[in-house]
């Protein structure tokens, strides 16, 4: 008797242990789904397009006419010195925006072509070689101003989590307007880059430059990932507490490798063309740029999105918004 009553005690324990064992597993796997999900609501972000959001123009004509087109939509005329800030692409590379594309926006805006020197050499590490490369890739219809050729502007950084101030090219406050016109495309340390890099890293100086790509202290890209994102966000938010009320943004969705414009050996486009985009909210068009990326089919986006998701591209939007540069709710106009 003694005996029947310790195997069942035995076998209630057992059978209690497996239960409780199997309680935790799925506590676990469900902790683990929740993560993967945070993971992917991250990396892939939702449809943001909403009626009432703000407005981004699109068009798939992708030309000087189309180009000329979707910054009239935006309904803003420029005046005075208007910068055109565009990546003007480095020997070697064939996919940055072709010169062509710009004029009938550049003449409209009388408009010139700025960058800021590099931090890693190459052909525009230097004004020379930079206005050299510039007229080699045929941006000579319009002035090109390096902005660092006479030095740096510090702007102050308003409650940034990383940085205090920006080191930027100090030319760029010669400027009334400043028309970003981004090539939106992969890259290899942001996943893309679009507006917020082609201001950031493209006004920066090359201190400025080593400032984003650095922890204190440490190597040229010692930084990546979401500190990185965010310096790169910082500085947009230095230049436009700088600039309020007087920048436009363009982003042109052609040519899109995973690579940037300034590899001189970049890869060949991974996807067909989109067309062009444009708002004065710049958290507004970057999303609308990737959303359009997205809804392509899976065959056609996914060497770009692979490059977006690896490196946790997307959270340049989320920060914008947390500092609040836009908001990621936007209505697209087609024209």
């Amino acid at each position: 008797m003694k005996t029947s009553k310790l195997i069942l005690i035995a076998v209630v324990v057992v059978c209690l242990a497996t239960l409780i064992g199997a309680v935790g597993i799925v506590k676990k796997s469900a902790q683990a789904e929740s993560h993967l999900h945070d993971s992917i609501s991250e990396a892939a972000l939702p449809n943001t397009q909403k009626a009432g959001g703000s407005k981004v123009y699109f068009t798939s004509d992708i030309s000087a006419k189309g180009i000329l087109a979707a910054y009239k939509a935006l309904g803003v005329p420029v005046s005075g010195k208007v910068a055109i800030k565009l990546h003007m692409g480095e020997p070697g590379n064939k996919n940055y925006l072709r010169p062509e594309l710009l004029q009938d926006l550049t003449t409209a805006v009388k408009g010139s072509f700025v960058d800021s020197n590099t931090a890693y050499g190459g052909r525009r590490g230097t004004t020379a070689s930079h206005l050299q490369a510039a007229k080699d890739h045929g941006f000579t219809y319009a002035p090109v101003d390096i902005l660092d050729a006479d030095g740096t502007v510090k702007l102050p950084i308003k409650n940034g989590k990383h940085l205090k101030e920006a080191l930027l090219g100090s030319h760029i406050m010669n400027y009334d307007w400043i028309i970003s016109v981004a090539h939106f495309k992969g890259h290899t340390m942001a996943g893309f880059g679009g507006t917020f890099k082609n201001l950031a890293i493209g006004i920066a100086t090359p201190d400025g430059k080593r400032a984003i790509h650095s922890n204190p202290g440490g190597a040229m890209f010692s930084t990546s990932g979401e500190p990185f994102f965010e310096k790169v966000v910082e500085y947009n938010m230095a230049l436009m507490n700088a600039k309020p009320g007087k920048m436009l943004y363009i982003n042109i969705l052609n040519n899109m490798s995973v690579d940037c414009d300034c590899n001189a050996s970049a890869g060949a486009p991974v996807m067909p063309d989109i067309g062009v985009l444009a708002s004065t909210d710049p958290v507004a068009l970057e999303k609308a740029s990737l959303d359009l990326i997205y809804a392509r089919p899976e065959a056609e986006r996914s060497a770009l999105v692979n490059r977006i998701e690896s490196r946790g591209g997307t959270h340049q939007v989320i920060y914008a918004e947390r500092m609040g540069l836009g908001k990621q709710t936007y209505e697209l106009i087609r024209l």
